[in-house]
């Protein structure tokens, strides 16, 4: 997640990520404090079992990037229903107030929009995540073993 702004979205993607064992990272600054209480308050009881990275900056976490980007964006070049995702792929949300800066389009592999209703502006970014990381395990077989 690029500089979030909320921490119940926050607290949605680390459930998220907890759940189906998939790594999340944060690039700050955030819009709120990290901390225990914050936490907590946010209802981000899943945050003990999510892995998280947390980067000072976007510098710090492109340095660590392993694959390639996958930006999700409203302005994507690709629908998700064309994308082709990769094992090593990381899947990069922007801030809910202002997405991503143009450095950050421009330095992405690859800008996936999820296809919606034309008078529509966006999804909630923990529901796009959420719908994201479903299709991207899918394609590559990594999905938590069931039962």
């Amino acid at each position: 997640m690029f500089q979030p702004d909320i921490a119940g979205n926050v607290g949605t993607i680390l459930r998220l990520g907890a759940c189906l064992g998939v790594g999340i990272d944060l690039i700050e600054p955030m819009g709120f404090p990290w901390s225990d209480r914050a936490l907590a308050r946010a209802g981000m009881d899943y945050a003990a079992q999510a892995s998280v990275v947390r980067h000072v900056d976007w510098d710090a976490f492109r340095a660590q990037l392993p694959g390639r980007l996958v930006l999700l964006t409203t302005r994507g070049a690709v629908p998700l229903p064309d994308t082709r995702f990769e094992a090593s792929d990381t899947l990069l949300l922007g801030s809910e107030g202002s997405g991503v800066p143009e450095a950050v389009h421009a330095a992405a592999d690859l800008a996936v929009a999820i296809p919606m209703r034309p008078e529509m502006r966006s999804l909630n970014v923990a529901v796009a995540g959420a719908m994201v990381v479903g299709e991207a395990l899918r394609q590559t077989g990594g999905w938590p073993a069931f039962g």
